[in-house]
């Protein structure tokens, strides 16, 4: 059981080797502030693909001139995100951090069937959370790709969600497919869904669902209410209906909740980081601990 994020960076400090992380574009301070701070700290090598006189100047700026890096100098931002591609296609870099670029321009060469590096149904944002109110570690799928998933794309996305907590020494987690109640009603496709995909199955994982939020992780409340799951009180993952309901559940517990956050894009070759510049430092830092330890599949 992942405790707290402190484990995680644990974990990966104790790797042999450090994980190598290709940062697209990388001419971004932001970006090369949490890079940075994550390669002081002896838990990666950044691989910085962009302008190496603007790269440069930047970490003279945030005082890393001496930063032990590799930067591989391309201009054209298109150029630098399909560099990336390759050396992960090798086997070079464990996994690959947006820089000084859009979230489309990047994607769009990432899931090119011929040079990208998609291996999944789907690609799939699975957000990791340290929460004071909460016992360990926990997940959210899909707070940022995927709008409306239809039941495929939800069975595809759990299963990245579970990929990645394998990687991260959770051989069984716990998932929970979210809803207002515990009851399949066909006006709610939400537990329609749920229930199917928890009659088919999917390996690796035990499934709970339809569930609501409270009885997935507060065993109180489902003792109270008699509601008997081992998912119950004790989730791994939330599975949430829509990117709607993921993206107010993951910014709830952030924004008011106290809790902590990195957030990773599963479903390639390796992880990817679409790392938001509104994101505090320690999000970015945390995505990278995640996708570092996620990458080399611990």
């Amino acid at each position: 059981m992942l405790k707290n994020f402190e484990q995680m960076k644990e974990m990966l400090r104790q790797q042999q080797g450090k994980r190598r992380v290709a940062v697209a574009v990388a001419q971004d301070e932001h970006t090369l502030q949490a890079v940075s701070q994550a390669a002081r700290d002896g838990l990666v090598r950044p691989v910085l693909i962009g302008k190496e006189t603007e790269i440069l100047e930047i970490l003279e700026k945030i005082g890393c001139p001496e930063l032990e890096v590799d930067i591989i100098d391309l201009e054209d931002p298109v150029a630098c995100i399909q560099k990336a591609a390759d050396l992960a296609r090798e086997g070079r870099v464990d996994c690959i951090m947006k820089g000084k670029c859009q979230t489309g321009t990047l994607m769009k060469v990432l899931v090119n069937k011929d040079t990208g590096i998609r291996t999944g149904d789907i690609m799939s944002l699975v957000g990791f959370f340290e929460s004071p109110y909460y016992h360990k570690v926990f997940a959210i799928t899909d707070p940022a790709l995927l709008t409306y998933p239809d039941l495929e794309q939800k069975k595809a996305e759990i299963r990245n969600a579970v990929g990645a907590f394998h990687a991260l020494g959770e051989k069984d987690p716990k998932v929970a497919m979210l809803a207002a109640v515990e009851k399949v009603n066909p006006k709610m496709p939400e537990t329609v869904e749920a229930d199917a995909i928890k009659r088919e199955g999917i390996p690796g994982c035990t499934l709970e669902g339809p569930i609501s939020l409270d009885l997935a992780m507060d065993p109180e409340a489902a003792r109270i209410k008699g509601y008997e799951s081992p998912v119950a009180g004790d989730a791994d993952l939330l599975v949430l209906p829509d990117i709607v309901a993921a993206n107010a559940v993951a910014k709830a517990i952030t924004v008011i909740g106290g809790g902590r956050t990195g957030g990773v894009v599963l479903g390639a070759k390796v992880p990817v980081l679409l790392v938001s510049r509104a994101a505090s430092a320690d999000d970015k830092y945390m995505s990278i601990v995640v996708a570092a330890l996620i990458g080399h599949g611990c």
